[in-house]
């Protein structure tokens, strides 16, 4: 099984930045497909921008020109860089990860953006 663990959340006022970190174990991260998902009070977890193997992006249009989605290959890690923050961006952002046909989830970290 691949464990996840989060780090990077925090309180930040609008209009600031986090920078979201994900560190997963095992020795194939390069072959999985990762993504970042979120869930705001009241809501249904809900992606927020993947990117797979190959490298190709996806983003949730509401954090596109403001989130960024990488990988670092070699730490076994993915990162959600947060710019230009949001109250509206509240949530627990989770990391996510598809390993062959199995999906895998972190514990998450909270964002929480003040007015």
């Amino acid at each position: 099984q691949v464990q996840l663990v989060e780090s990077g959340g925090g309180l930040v006022q609008s209009g600031g930045s986090l920078r979201l970190s994900c560190a997963a174990s095992g020795n194939t991260f390069r072959n999985y497909d990762v993504g970042w998902y979120r869930q705001a009070p009241g809501k249904q977890r809900a992606l927020v921008a993947d990117l797979t193997r190959g490298g190709t992006t996806n983003y949730q249009a509401s954090v596109k020109g403001r989130f960024t989605i990488s990988r670092d290959n070699a730490k076994n890690t993915v990162y959600l860089q947060m710019n230009s923050l949001k109250p509206e961006d509240t949530a627990v952002y989770y990391c996510s990860v598809f390993a062959g046909a199995l999906r895998y989830w972190g514990q998450g970290t909270q964002v929480i953006v003040s007015s």
